[in-house]
């Protein structure tokens, strides 16, 4: 490990490192700091991962989504997304956009989160619709379900911390690609690798968990929507993607209010315009750290 592909490491890592003063770590030593800062870093190619889709050809995982009663979250995710691409690349100079679908056809997470890390993401923003499951009352005496209509508002969703494992072997094979040296788990013994490795888990958890706070207060505080917050959950596209990652439940499409919001132009462009204000603060961010 300690080679030039360890300090070719530990200079991404520093880039991380330097991207947010109120993360710092005193893991990282100033030795290991030292003269691998580089400067100049441009947020470059932001993964929009529309949630769900239509059953594919011979395809075995398929998962539609939520409905609400005249649409579906599979149609309203790809119709934002395909928003969102063009303003981020029309008010965001430099930035690329790579959906991970773009047809009506499903991706499985394990794909989506492929095309994430194959095409390098800075971050990865999946879009999704929420839905509440029916809940049981008692009427004359019987047990019957009934659609639960009370969910309302936006939610954030970042990887739960039990998944981490799962995110450094995502960061590792990003990382390593095409360098064969590096084509075994870090070793345990090697002090160096270790914190190589557990600062990038830690990093990119920390940057999912910020991009979330910036995304829910411009819902909030801009747009005046109600908020569920930002929670935890085992979202294996996002622990899967190497990369700060972050997954928007934009509505709840079984609530009526909430389902005319996200079918109308007015809603979606309100959700489009609000996420590009979040990354573009996050991009100011991360690059005015190194410059």
């Amino acid at each position: 490990m300690k080679n030039k592909i360890l300090k070719r490491l530990i200079c991404s890592l520093s880039l991380i490192l330097t991207s947010f003063s109120l993360f710092s770590s005193p893991l990282i030593t100033d030795s290991l700091r030292k003269d691998t800062v580089p400067t100049g870093y441009k947020l470059k190619t932001i993964i929009v991962d529309p949630g769900h889709g239509n059953q594919h050809t011979g395809a075995g995982h398929f998962s539609p989504g939520a409905s609400g009663s005249y649409s579906y979250e599979r149609n309203v995710t790809l119709a934002v997304a395909f928003k969102l691409q063009k303003a981020i690349e029309k008010n965001m100079t430099g930035v690329n956009v790579v959906l991970t679908r773009s047809t009506d056809d499903d991706v499985n997470w394990q794909k989506r989160a492929d095309i994430a890390n194959e095409n390098k993401g800075d971050l990865f923003v999946s879009l999704h619709c929420n839905s509440l499951p029916d809940k049981v009352i008692r009427e004359h005496g019987r047990r019957v379900s009934v659609p639960d209509r009370s969910g309302k508002g936006v939610l954030l969703l970042v990887y739960g911390d039990w998944r981490a494992n799962e995110e450094g072997k995502a960061i590792k094979e990003n990382l390593i690609e095409g360098d064969s040296e590096m084509n075994t788990n870090p070793d345990p013994n090697d002090p160096e690798a270790m914190i190589l490795m557990n600062e990038y888990k830690r990093k990119y958890r920390k940057q999912s968990i910020h991009l979330a706070e910036l995304i829910n207060n411009e819902f909030v505080n801009t747009d005046g929507r109600h908020s569920d917050g930002i929670r935890e959950q085992g979202v294996l596209v996002l622990c899967h993607s190497a990369m700060p990652a972050v997954l928007v439940e934009m509505g709840y499409i079984n609530n009526p209010d909430d389902e005319a919001y996200l079918n109308s132009d007015s809603g979606q462009d309100e959700i489009v315009a609000s996420i590009v204000r979040a990354l573009t603060n996050y991009k100011t961010e991360v690059e005015d750290a190194t410059q």
